[in-house]
């Protein structure tokens, strides 16, 4: 899976991992083409960090949270994630990208219960209200949001509503809910041997 890490240049039709599938070098065909134990455990982590857009020592925090919390730790931390008020605000097609939603959320474009919140990292929890402002209703991303809005599939723990600009949140996800391609077995596999 391309993670666009670093040396991965997959932005145009010369993507490395598409023209072949041997690591790069001159062993790369002699040396072992499946990764096991730590690699994979290590790249399942940088998946899911790329995916939210979030740093090394905040997804860390972020798993001793889930892991001090009762229940699965692996779905503990997904449900930290989810509920992440920019991954919200990108869930529900208000932006087009996280790192969009990420950007809007810090310009202080949306109101939660009725309170402006610009930290993308807020955590939303069951029956808030997401709102966005009023003045920036007419902003092109919001207009744009509301003329594509159906295109992308809402998660059951959410409600759009689009001709007010609005986002119910009705419960906290659970793991069958959150539909990224991940394991976070391995992730807590990998944060356990530390």
């Amino acid at each position: 899976m391309k993670l666009f890490l670093k040396g991965e240049r997959c932005y145009t039709d010369k993507c490395a991992i598409e023209k072949r599938n041997v690591p790069p070098g001159q062993h790369g065909r002699s040396r072992k083409a499946k990764m096991v134990g730590y690699g994979v455990q290590l790249r399942e982590k940088q998946k899911v960090k790329r995916i939210y857009g979030v740093l090394e020592n905040q997804f860390r925090r972020y798993f001793e949270i889930a892991d001090r919390t009762r229940g699965i730790t692996g779905e503990t931390l997904l449900q930290l994630l989810e509920r992440r008020l920019d991954n919200v605000i990108y869930r529900m097609g208000l932006a087009t990208s996280r790192a969009q939603a990420r950007q809007l959320v810090r310009h202080g474009h949306f109101t939660v219960n009725g309170r402006k919140v610009d930290i993308p990292s807020y955590q939303v929890t069951a029956h808030d209200v997401i709102d966005v402002r009023e003045k920036s209703l007419e902003m092109t991303p919001f207009i744009v949001a509301r003329e594509t809005h159906g295109e992308r599939i809402v998660p059951a723990w959410l409600e759009a509503l689009p001709t007010r600009m609005r986002v119910l949140v009705h419960s906290v996800p659970v793991r069958a809910q959150i539909e990224i391609p991940v394991q976070e077995q391995l992730i807590v596999e990998y944060y356990s041997k530390k």
